[in-house]
């Protein structure tokens, strides 16, 4: 399958097939420099398997986790850009999850001015969300993505076959993107996570075609876009609070997302899909301390924050809420 994100000039395809890394030159060009940036889990054998198809290519590697998508490892990215005499004719290939985009985006969107970048994501949670809408960033300090930039993709190859590498874990952590995005715009992608078996694809091509034509309306997040960050304000505060090793970012947004969900029913239903996926229980939070980093959250204002509600499955309102009216609904908690 191959959708287009219609952006005029910044248009990009994005395939969706099972084994398409096998036949990378039939997609993009890959006769000119290519460096091949992707962090210390990723499996030798996706990287050889994209190396091998990309003559004048190099590997760059980093520590896998959100704390590489920092100064110091942005950095050595660019260091090691310069020290491989990378032109603007040349080209990034992202291969691995949400880390590895964001931060080897954020490298493409800044070397040069700007050079071209194909994002090849490895996890279940970056093809359902984070590799389509060119959001690139790192995080600085506690607070997450706080530096960084729109900077759309030359292409994104999604297939699903390196899935295959991935613990459960991470599969069910992605799959809350994919709910996520079915709760505010699609309901039958709802209805998927209730069938006796999860269809992956289907559930991966229904996610991205809710995104890209929310990006294609909404590029730069003024509006529209807005709603895809259902969850997230709460979400990223109990990320930053607690920290990846307790709990991965998709776990963190069903959290986020329990508070905003207004149908009792629909809430239940949710919460029988959480089950099925193992996710883990909203902690004990300090209300105050959540409040702390949703002060710094990008999307707020001096005295408000865009906040998205979901009243009914595949509907949405985005309200502009007070930091005090925020502080009430974490003291109430997500299931009052």
């Amino acid at each position: 399958m191959k959708m287009i994100v219609d952006l005029k000039e910044h248009s990009y395809p994005i395939w969706i097939e099972p084994g398409c890394l096998d036949s990378l030159s039939d997609r993009i060009d890959t006769s000119r420099r290519m460096a091949l940036i992707a962090d210390a889990g990723i499996p030798e054998s996706w990287i050889q398997k994209v190396q091998s198809q990309c003559p004048d290519s190099f590997v760059l590697r980093f520590a896998q986790g959100e704390s590489s998508k920092c100064f110091l490892q942005y950095e050595a990215l660019l260091q090691e850009m310069i020290r491989h005499d990378m032109t603007r004719k040349d080209a990034i290939i992202a291969i691995g999850g949400g880390v590895t985009g964001d931060l080897a985006g954020f490298v493409a969107a800044t070397y040069m001015r700007g050079i071209d970048f194909y994002n090849i994501p490895t996890t279940l949670l970056a093809q359902v969300d984070s590799s389509v809408g060119g959001k690139v960033a790192i995080d600085m300090n506690e607070y997450k993505n706080i530096v960084g930039a729109f900077y759309q993709p030359k292409g994104v190859l999604i297939d699903p076959n390196v899935l295959q590498t991935l613990p459960p874990r991470q599969i069910h952590n992605g799959l809350v993107e994919a709910l996520k995005t079915g709760l505010i715009q699609d309901p039958a992608l709802v209805d998927l996570f209730e069938e006796e078996t999860l269809d992956l694809p289907q559930i991966i091509a229904r996610s991205i075609a809710v995104k890209k034509r929310i990006v294609e309306q909404d590029e730069k997040e003024t509006g529209l876009r807005k709603i895809l960050n259902f969850g997230h304000t709460i979400g990223h505060a109990i990320e930053s609070a607690y920290g990846l090793e307790s709990y991965l970012h998709g776990e963190c947004v069903a959290m986020g997302m329990l508070f905003f969900i207004e149908d009792p029913a629909l809430k239940n239903r949710v919460l029988s899909i959480y089950e099925r996926l193992d996710l883990p229980a909203l902690p004990a939070y300090d209300p105050q301390e959540l409040m702390s980093y949703i002060r710094h959250d990008k999307k707020g204002k001096h005295d408000t924050i865009s906040i998205v509600k979901v009243p009914d499955i595949g509907t949405f309102t985005i309200e502009e809420l007070s930091y005090e009216q925020i502080e009430s609904i974490l003291e109430k908690g997500a299931l009052a």
